[in-house]
């Protein structure tokens, strides 16, 4: 989610995914893979290395710039990948995952900025639907205040000159784009995250005033390419999008699920408030706690996945 400094958090971490992309293959030289297999991705290196330690008999695959690992991870059959930083490399890595496996569902795991103020850090968000909250349009100021043009409509308020609206893509089977606010998650997979967060165990954040973190099932997420710490945005995000949480990737990847008819669900706790703490943002001191309950509830939820969908 994040793009700024936290270099001793990531470092060795980012060395061991380099240094595994020099050991891959080129997927020119590998036969196309065509067992089932379920797409478990990462936004960047420190929350994935927790994936890649749990997984049996990787195998690691470069396409492009990405690198992907086969394996088992829950008893199941996975391609294991980092979606890289923000909306396109998430949408490229993602498309590519598509065109070069066999991928029967999609589930991403990570950190992301707490946007409804119910919620705390460490607290785990299976969002019901995503949306682009950066794709629209930055209006004319006028004396009326920022203004579109008269053709041009939004479906939520403003936020200044930012007005943000649909993105037009083609749906599956279909031919002709339809401009789309909202991609949802797949609803049996919602269904099995609602099963898997009973008595789910997550790591607290070391706070003694803070209470348990908790996994909240249902409610809207928005993605952007902005690193968010900013309140009067988050305010707004909650406002306008009823959004819980706000993160750099998930709503393109659950658009790029859509195109291509695969079910998505994705999984984000909180490393910070996206600028609504009292103090400087907190992703440092808590990524390793996000990234540990995402990536268990993550689990959890491969685990329950019906053999002949894994």
């Amino acid at each position: 989610m994040t793009q700024f400094p936290i270099a001793a958090a990531i470092s060795s971490a980012t060395k061991d995914a380099a240094e595994a992309a020099t050991r891959a293959i080129p997927a020119a030289t590998t036969p196309p893979d065509d067992r089932p297999r379920v797409a478990v991705i990462s936004a960047f290196a420190p929350e994935i290395a927790l994936l890649e330690s749990a997984l049996e008999g990787a195998e690691t695959r470069r396409i492009g710039p990405a690198t992907y690992v086969t394996g088992v991870l829950e008893g199941r059959e996975v391609v294991l990948f980092l979606s890289g930083i923000s909306m396109v490399n998430a949408a490229m890595t993602t498309q590519a995952a598509l065109d070069h496996f066999n991928v029967t569902a999609i589930l991403f795991s990570g950190i992301a900025g707490g946007v409804d103020p119910s919620l705390g850090i460490g607290d785990v968000v299976v969002a019901e639907r995503w949306g682009h909250y950066l794709e629209g349009a930055f209006a004319r100021e006028t004396e009326q205040g920022y203004v579109l043009p008269a053709w041009m409509g939004a479906p939520v308020a403003n936020y200044g000159m930012i007005h943000s609206r649909g993105v037009d893509v083609v749906p599956p089977g279909g031919s002709t784009p339809e401009s789309r606010f909202w991609f949802d998650s797949d609803p049996a997979l919602l269904e099995i995250a609602r099963a898997a967060a009973e008595g789910i165990e997550l790591q607290r954040c070391g706070r003694e005033s803070a209470p348990p973190p908790r996994v909240v099932v249902g409610g809207n997420g928005v993605s952007g390419p902005v690193f968010m710490d900013n309140a009067g945005f988050r305010d707004h995000a909650f406002t306008c999008f009823e959004a819980r949480v706000l993160d750099m990737e998930s709503a393109s990847v659950a658009q790029v699920a859509y195109a291509n008819a695969v079910p998505f669900i994705a999984f984000r706790s909180l490393s910070d408030l996206a600028g609504g703490g009292d103090g400087e943002n907190e992703i440092a001191a808590f990524l390793s706690v996000a990234a540990t309950n995402s990536a268990r509830l993550m689990r959890a939820v491969l685990a329950r996945l019906p053999r002949a969908q894994a």
